[in-house]
């Protein structure tokens, strides 16, 4: 925790640097990723302060649009869509994830109940060839797959697309290498940037 303070502190030293931010927002893209501590979306992409509009949960799953109660990812994908006007979404799933993994899995979440009930929202259940698979890429880059469906469903989301305003992309993340690959609808692959 040391090293954390140690640089919250001097952030604080340099107001130059962030004197513009008082100014607003006017991120182009939504990337909704992961809350997994290793994947870090402003490492991943080299964006700075503003330039990136984070969504994050565990398993990067897009809940269904519409529930009784709303949630706050619906709120975060509205108002980047609508308010923001966001040009881009990125969904991001990563290798080694713990929450795809579970399902494919079908692991015991009985000890963790808002855990298994969150997962429950996948949009579909993750498949793999390899449940074993450590890295389960096959089973998350499907994931990712079903959660762009998912978004498609968002009415914001929806009109925006229909409008040409607005384009979703699905990414694959290898932690153990950093390699980022982006699905290709042509190929129907995900494909290295």
């Amino acid at each position: 925790m040391k090293p954390l303070i140690d640089n919250a502190r001097t952030l604080g030293q340099r107001p130059e640097e962030f004197a513009h931010l008082a100014q607003g927002q006017s991120p182009e893209v939504l990337f909704i990723t992961c809350a997994d501590s290793r994947v870090v979306p402003s490492l991943i992409t080299g964006a700075r302060p503003g330039e990136l509009f984070e969504l994050r949960t565990a398993g990067n799953i897009v809940p269904p649009y519409g529930s009784a109660t709303p949630t706050g990812e619906a709120a975060t994908i509205e108002y980047a869509v609508e308010v923001l006007g966001v040009e881009h979404i990125v969904v991001c799933g990563h290798s080694h994830c713990g929450a795809v993994g579970a399902v494919v899995r079908r692991e015991d979440l009985t000890a963790v109940p808002a855990v298994r009930d969150w997962l429950a929202y996948a949009a579909e259940e993750p498949r793999s060839s390899d449940p074993g698979d450590p890295e389960v890429a096959e089973a998350v880059q499907g994931h990712v797959l079903a959660q762009l469906e998912r978004l498609r469903t968002y009415p914001a989301v929806e009109r925006r697309l229909r409008a040409g305003e607005l384009r979703l992309h699905g990414w694959y993340y290898e932690v153990h290498t950093g390699v980022v690959r982006e699905h290709r609808a042509a190929s129907g692959t995900f494909e290295t940037l």
